[in-house]
């Protein structure tokens, strides 16, 4: 007897194969609602978290504590420039050789006149001392041919002579005297050949650049690629001055003989005294500019040519005392508040405010003098709130 089992019908069994993942989430809930509600939740928490302290984030301007001189006070105008030597050389050679000998190097000080190189001079020596050869033997025909002539004008006056003799005794010695002049010529050229071979300081200075080395071929105009110009570069450090480009319509304001205070970006702490030396008179068409030549009253050794520089032209002459002239470190007088009967400033740290205490003294223009309290480059809030106390949130406002 068959089973009931084994007549079951098989084929109405299938495999399904769309199946999807659940539509439903806890307890029921369709995902569709649940993702948006943990969105908003978590938006809401950090929204709790983080927003009394964004709401309270207020924007605040940042200023820099920086030194000051007091000559700030008569400054009129203020513009850029380099130190250039007024007197400066490149030194080369006035004929062409191997440079077989250079005595100096960068920073030395020559005087005028010293040698300062020497090329190879063999071949002018010898035509040197071979001009000088010619020259004795034309001094020796020189007293022959003398004492000849002197003779035959004895002769003739005594009638023991002839004419004819006294004449060609006359005619030797015009030439020899000729040959002598010659022969001193020969001698003056062959001394410049040789002094060509020396190369000489132009002028009392320092040797900026050494523009060629021993070995190396040196030509008046470097005529030849392989062959090198300057043997040398220098300046008279006396003769530094700034040359600064005053804009056309700033130069009203500049005269010669005005006081300025000069700053080198190198030593920025230094203050240097000058005046103008010379206004030059034309402009620069590209630039609208006009160049202002400014001229030390005073420098040290760290003023070197090249260097940039910034002057400060015045309005009238600074106090002579040199403690008076230093500079000093200051704040805008908005950047300064009065709290409880101290000075303090704000700093920002780590988006917070933090209250510093200052001592102050004197004022410079629209700016305070800082005692105690600050250093170059710290920044400060300029022009603070009253409601800007110590751990208030704030944002620094871009520049």
């Amino acid at each position: 007897m068959t089973s009931t089992t084994e007549k079951a019908d098989l084929s109405a069994l299938r495999i399904k194969r769309d199946i999807h993942e659940p539509e439903e989430g806890p307890r029921g809930v369709p995902w569709k609602i649940v993702v948006p509600v943990i969105v908003v939740l978590l938006g809401l928490g950090g929204y709790f978290l983080l927003g009394p302290a964004l709401a309270g984030a207020l924007e605040v301007e940042l200023t820099t504590a920086t030194l000051t001189s007091p000559a700030q006070m008569n400054a009129v105008l203020t513009a850029n420039g380099y130190v250039v030597a007024q007197v400066k050389a490149a030194v080369a050679s006035k004929g062409t050789g191997r440079l077989v000998f250079l005595g100096v190097e960068e920073g030395d000080r020559v005087k005028k006149g010293e040698v300062i190189a020497r090329l190879e001079d063999q071949d002018v020596l010898a035509a040197l001392r071979q001009a000088e050869a010619n020259l004795a033997v034309a001094k020796a025909d020189y007293e022959d041919a003398k004492l000849t002539l002197e003779r035959q004008q004895r002769l003739h006056a005594s009638n023991l002579s002839s004419q004819a003799e006294l004449d060609a005794a006359q005619a030797r010695f015009a030439r020899v005297e000729a040959n002598i002049r010659y022969a001193e010529a020969t001698v003056s050229a062959a001394q410049v050949q040789v002094e060509n071979t020396r190369i000489r300081a132009p002028f009392d200075g320092t040797v900026l650049t050494k523009d060629a080395d021993v070995g190396e071929v040196v030509a008046p105009f470097a005529s030849s690629a392989n062959s090198r110009g300057a043997v040398v570069t220098m300046a008279d450090m006396n003769s530094l001055q700034v040359e600064a480009d005053v804009s056309e319509s700033n130069i009203i304001r500049v005269r010669p003989g005005q006081p300025c205070e000069i700053t080198l970006d190198a030593y920025p702490e230094q203050r240097y005294s000058g005046v103008v030396h010379k206004i030059v008179p034309t402009a620069d068409r590209a630039k609208a500019t006009v160049l202002t030549k400014v001229a030390f009253r005073q420098k040290d050794e760290r003023v070197l040519p090249e260097m940039s520089a910034k002057v400060m032209f015045l309005s009238e002459e600074p106090r002579q005392t040199t403690a008076a002239n230093l500079p000093v470190l200051t704040l805008p007088i908005s950047a300064v508040a009065r709290r409880d009967d101290r000075h303090l400033v704000l700093r920002v740290q780590d988006e917070t405010i933090i209250e510093s205490p200052v001592t102050v003294g004197g004022t410079l223009g629209d700016r305070i003098v800082i005692q105690e309290g600050l250093t170059a480059g710290d920044q400060v809030v300029l022009r603070p709130e009253p409601n800007l106390t110590a751990g208030t949130r704030v944002k620094v406002k871009a520049r």
